[in-house]
């Protein structure tokens, strides 16, 4: 056998022996990126969702207050009058028609 394929047999043999010593390690470490990973998208997940939901509940929140809030007094005096609201004009029509 020549030299360069004695060297080549040992650093196959080394690779192989690397290979099956270092498996275990390997994939535990990538294992763990992932379930970091995993963990990370579920924390940001739940903080986002939170953070939505807080951000929609003050959004409908000032809607609502707007609404019922929503009287402003008239730019001029109201008249108001007293007396008899006039009868309506058809006999068959109710005065929740008006």
């Amino acid at each position: 056998m020549s030299s360069r394929k004695e060297g080549a047999a040992i650093v196959g043999a080394g690779v192989a022996a690397c290979a099956v010593c270092c498996a275990g390690s390997i994939g535990g470490i990538l294992a763990a990126i992932g379930l970091g990973t995993a963990v990370g998208v579920a924390l940001y997940g739940a903080a986002a969702l939170v953070a939505g939901t807080m951000l929609v509940l003050v959004l409908v929140l000032r809607r609502r207050r707007r609404r019922t809030n929503g009287c402003e007094p008239a730019a001029e005096p109201v008249v108001l009058t007293t007396g008899r609201r006039p009868a309506p004009a058809e006999p068959w029509s109710s005065s929740n028609d008006l």
